[in-house]
């Protein structure tokens, strides 16, 4: 690295960092304004307020440096390069014979070093904390039960609960249904309460210890769902083997729990056969991983232009003009992210920025006066 390259490496950095501080505290804030009686509506003393407040943007964060994290790069290049512009230092560089695409150089491999940091937040951070996630303003400790309806375990089985208590880790009036390949009941599991015992090294996570536990099958296959008047074999069980944890099952209860998975997560969950729904949710969400970090650069690249100038009298004009183009991209992006697809076009909402916005940024640098 050159002295040029340590020096806009510098100012980057700590713009980076401002910038980071600013657009998230910004975040919280205008999201605490809106959803601030959420969290006094039981009447909690303000020490046990500001806990659940605490409890609930903890996780949130990282959330939502995820959906941010190109912005903020382009914050703090647009911070970084309008200061140098202000001050002649392009001006400068022009005259000592470096082209301003050298300039960028910097920028640009920052922009990929920041890429490392929202891997890592997305693909680490955010499945471990996805439980979270999931809990809403007003239940932001998860102490509050709530009935879950056929939530899909591993082998296509579908467990319901009257209730969930996510505090205790326990089920109450335990129903499984299990099926076979064609989707077909074969079996039924009741218990009038489950407890969740972990078990380190097991395949499936764990298993949830019942109560009264019963399981129903026919003593022999009739190639046909089983049905209210079928000769039964009843049996005592007293486990249940399961890939819902309590914290997957908390998990599974926000509508977006998809985006919480990581990347391995997704594909393990995309070979199973799934609900048409369900699978092109993974899929989008496969696609959008992947093209999340093109789109911070996509956006990186649209700003350059805009802001490698030497002429200080237009620092407002392009950073106007900055802001437009790359608020333009962003939210192409965003909507992109957030539709439903259909499965012939399941990839087209992710890959649709990058798609309109690649060439035009490619026609902007073209055009930078070096």
């Amino acid at each position: 690295m050159t002295i040029l390259d340590r020096y806009v490496f510098r100012s980057l950095a700590a713009n980076y960092v401002i910038a980071l501080a600013v657009m998230m505290s910004l975040y919280v804030v205008l999201d605490l304004f809106f959803n601030m009686d959420e969290f006094t509506e039981r009447g909690d003393s303000a020490g046990v307020v500001l806990l659940n407040i605490a409890n609930y943007y903890g996780p949130n964060l990282f959330l939502y440096f995820a959906q941010l994290s190109g912005v903020i790069v382009l914050v703090a290049c647009a911070a970084t390069l309008t200061r140098m512009r202000g001050t002649n230092e392009l001006t400068a560089m022009l005259a000592s014979g470096v082209s301003l695409y050298r300039v960028a150089a910097p920028v640009v491999a920052f922009g990929l070093l920041t890429t490392v940091l929202w891997a890592v937040d997305t693909e680490i951070i955010i499945p471990s904390v996805a439980a979270r996630l999931a809990r809403t303003h007003e239940d932001a400790r998860g102490e509050r039960a709530y009935g879950v309806w056929f939530l899909e375990d591993r082998d296509g089985r579908l467990v319901s609960a009257q209730q969930f208590d996510p505090s205790e880790n326990t089920m109450h009036r335990l129903l499984v249904l299990e099926r076979d390949e064609r989707g077909r009941i074969r079996s039924v599991i009741e218990a009038d309460r489950a407890a969740w015992e972990p078990r380190d090294g097991h395949p499936h996570g764990g298993r949830w210890k019942l109560a009264r536990g019963r399981q129903r099958a026919r003593s022999q296959d009739l190639g046909v769902a089983m049905g209210p008047r079928d000769a039964l074999a009843d049996q005592s069980i007293a486990y249940y083997d399961s890939e819902l944890t309590p914290a997957r099952i908390e998990m599974m209860q926000s509508a977006q729990w998809v985006n919480y998975l990581s990347s391995r997560q997704l594909a393990r969950l995309g070979d199973r056969d799934l609900p048409r729904a369900l699978a092109v949710s993974i899929r989008q969400a496969r696609n959008a991983r992947f093209t999340s970090p093109l789109i911070n650069l996509v956006l990186l690249l649209l700003g350059l232009p805009f802001l490698l100038d030497r002429a200080p009298g237009t620092i407002i004009t392009d950073i106007a003009r900055c802001l437009g183009l790359c608020g333009t991209c962003f939210s192409v992006a965003f909507v992109g992210q957030s539709l439903l697809s259909t499965d012939s076009y399941s990839a087209l909402p992710a890959w649709l920025p990058i798609i309109v916005f690649t060439p035009l940024a490619v026609v902007l640098i073209d055009r930078i006066r070096t």
